[in-house]
């Protein structure tokens, strides 16, 4: 089995450079950010409220807070 980290430099070098600052960033908030008990028990909190049937907030409208559509992400 390939090394994860291995794994993860495959990945990246797939990535087309228009790409790379959204992983980068993306990166970057996982290391300055540590994860806390309170993030911990809101995840669990939150897998409770699906389990129970929860819905949550369509992608669409997401992104409509932000001026964008699906459209607007390749697949």
């Amino acid at each position: 089995m390939v090394d994860t980290r291995d794994h993860l430099h495959e990945l990246i070098d797939l990535l087309p450079p228009s790409q790379l600052p959204t992983v980068t960033g993306l990166l970057e908030a996982m290391l300055d950010e540590p994860v806390t008990e309170a993030d911990r028990q809101r995840f669990v909190d939150a897998q409770a409220y699906f389990a129970a049937g929860g819905k949550g907030t369509p992608m669409e409208e997401v992104l409509a807070e932000f001026g964008l559509k699906l459209s607007d992400f390749p697949p």
